[in-house]
C-alpha cells in the first residue's frame, strides 16, 4: 500500500505514525514544497519556545523508519498535480495546513504598515517565502489585533531584548532588525472580554516575566459582565478562570519602568485604519457583552470610539486556508471538505483513495498535540476503506515511477539524508555564534549548500 503524505507538519507525521503501527505493509512518501520538514514546528512555532520544538525528535524516529521517504522540495499543485498523485499511490493524505490569513474587513486594510500576523511570524522564524518582506520597525506603537496565542507570540517578539532574543533560534535577519527596533508599545486588542481570550495561560503569564517590558491592563476591562459570569461558572476547562486571575494580578501590579509595554486591551474591535499613505493611526469601537445562543457570548458596538496613534499593525484573527490546486475547498471556512478525514468531492460523495489531516481539515484550532487524535481519525477510515478495497487504484504504483517523473522535471528532490546536513549545518552554525540554531531562509541557499543531487 503505497500513501503520499502532503506536507510535513505535526498532522502529517501523525498520520504517518499511526499508518506505520496499524498497516506493516504500507509504505509511505513524505512530501513537502520545502526542503526542510515540520510545517509550523519550524516556522510558525515561536523562536523564543525552545522546548516545544522538541517534539521533532518523535518525527525524526517516524522518518527514520525504512518504510517512509521524504521528498522535500516537490510543490503539489506544480511539480505533481493531483491526477499525477492518484496515478502512482493507493492513497494521497493531504495536510497542508492553513497558509494564509482573515481579513479585517475594514477600511484602510490595505495601507503600509498594515501586515497579517502570519507574515510577521513566517519573516522572524526564517520561513522561505517571508524572508524577504519588510516591516517598519522604526514605529514607536504598534497594534496587534486579536488575543490568541499567536497575538502574545508577536507582542512577545517585538518586545524581547537582545540578550533573551540571543538564546533563540529567530532568523539572523530578524534578530538583527529587532535588535535595531524603535517599537516601545505593543497594543493587543481583544473585541471580548478576558474571559473569551483564546490565549493559554502560560502563554499570557510569559507576558509578566518579560525581561525589558512592562505589562499594561486597564482594571474595568476585568469587570465581568453577567454572560462572562455564567460562562465562567459553567465551564469545566479553567483556562478562563486562570487567565482572569493573571490579568487582574497584572493590572495590581506596579510598573517596573521598563522601557517597552505591552498593552493588553479588550472590548475593543479595529474600524478603521488611517493614515496618508500608511498606517499612523487605528480607530477601535468600544464593545458590550451580549448572551448569545447556548454559551455563547457577542461583542456589541456601544457606538463609542477612541483612537490610537500607531504606525504598524499586525492582523491576528485567524489563519485561513487556501488549499491545492485541483483538491475540492470551502473558501468561506478553508477547510477541504471531508467526513471524519475522507475528502468529500461534493456532498455525500467520498473522494476515493483521498484524505485529509490537521488544520486544513478541521480550521486553525488547537495546539501541537491536538493534531494527533485528528490524524489517527482519519488514518483510521483509510485503514478501514483499504480493508474494503475501497482505496485508489494507481495504474503504476512503484516508487521509481515517481522519481522518474521527478527526474524528467529537473527538480532537485531534498532526501531526509539531504535533510540532516542541513539540520547540522543549521545546528554548527549557532553553536559558533552562541545560538541554538542558525538557520537557512532561502530555498536557493538550501539546495547550495547540499551535495548534487
Amino acid at each position: 500500500m503505497r500513501i503520499a503524505i502532503i506536507g510535513t507538519g505535526p498532522s502529517g507525521f501523525y498520520a504517518a505514525e499511526h499508518l506505520l503501527k496499524q498497516a506493516p505493509a504500507a509504505h509511505i512518501d513524505l512530501i513537502d514544497r520545502l526542503p526542510t520538514p515540520y510545517g509550523l514546528v519550524r516556522g510558525g512555532v515561536a523562536p523564543d519556545h525552545q522546548k516545544i520544538k522538541s517534539v521533532t525528535r518523535i518525527y525524526e524516529r517516524i522518518a527514520a523508519d525504512p518504510r517512509v521517504r521524504f521528498l522535500g522540495h516537490v510543490e503539489v499543485g506544480s511539480d505533481l498535480s493531483r491526477e499525477e498523485l492518484l496515478r502512482h499511490y493507493h492513497a494521497v493524505v493531504y495536510a497542508v495546513g492553513a497558509r494564509s490569513d482573515r481579513a479585517l474587513g475594514i477600511p484602510g486594510e490595505a495601507l503600509a504598515g498594515s501586515h497579517a500576523a502570519t507574515e510577521f511570524v513566517g519573516w522572524y522564524n526564517g520561513h522561505p517565502d517571508y524572508r524577504d518582506l519588510a516591516f517598519d520597525l522604526t514605529q514607536d506603537s504598534v497594534a496587534v489585533i486579536g488575543v490568541g496565542n499567536v497575538a502574545i507570540d508577536v507582542a512577545r517578539i517585538l518586545v524581547r531584548t537582545e540578550a533573551e532574543l540571543q538564546k533563540t533560534d529567530i532568523a539572523e535577519h530578524a534578530r538583527q532588525a529587532l535588535i535595531a527596533s524603535s517599537v516601545r508599545h505593543v497594543y493587543m486588542i481583544g473585541r471580548r472580554g478576558p474571559v473569551q481570550a483564546a490565549f493559554t495561560n502560560p502563554e499570557l503569564k510569559e507576558l509578566g516575566e518579560l525581561a525589558g517590558a512592562d505589562v499594561d491592563v486597564r482594571a474595568e476591562d476585568l469587570a465581568l459582565d453577567p454572560a462572562s459570569e455564567r460562562l465562567l461558572a459553567q465551564g469545566d476547562d479553567r483556562t478562563a478562570e486562570k487567565n482572569l486571575a493573571t490579568l487582574r494580578e497584572f493590572a495590581g501590579r506596579p510598573k517596573a519602568g521598563k522601557s517597552r509595554c505591552v498593552h493588553l486591551r479588550f472590548l475593543e474591535s479595529p474600524v478603521a485604519l488611517e493614515g496618508r499613505g500608511r498606517v499612523e493611526r487605528i480607530t477601535l469601537g468600544r464593545n458590550r457583552l451580549v448572551a448569545g445562543s447556548g454559551t455563547d457570548v457577542k461583542a456589541e458596538a456601544t457606538g463609542e470610539t477612541t483612537v490610537l496613534p500607531v504606525g504598524l499593525v499586525f492582523r491576528s484573527v485567524g489563519y485561513l486556508g487556501t488549499g491545492l490546486p485541483g483538491v475540492p475547498l470551502d473558501a468561506k471556512k478553508g477547510v477541504i471538505p471531508n467526513v471524519e478525514g475522507r475528502v468529500q468531492a461534493a456532498p455525500g460523495t467520498v473522494a476515493r483513495g483521498e484524505y485529509v489531516v490537521g488544520w486544513i481539515k478541521r480550521g486553525p484550532s488547537g495546539v501541537i498535540g491536538t493534531n494527533k487524535p485528528d490524524a489517527v481519525e482519519t488514518a483510521d477510515r483509510l485503514l478501514e476503506d483499504a480493508a474494503a478495497g475501497q482505496l485508489n487504484a494507481p495504474a503504476d504504483p512503484s516508487p521509481e515511477a515517481v522519481d522518474r517523473l521527478l527526474a524528467a522535471r529537473g527538480l532537485r528532490v531534498v532526501s531526509w539524508r539531504d535533510w540532516q546536513l542541513l539540520d547540522q549545518a543549521e545546528l554548527a552554525a549557532g553553536k559558533a555564534a552562541g545560538r541554538p540554531r542558525i538557520k537557512f531562509t532561502r530555498v536557493a541557499e538550501m539546495l547550495a549548500a547540499l551535495p548534487p543531487g
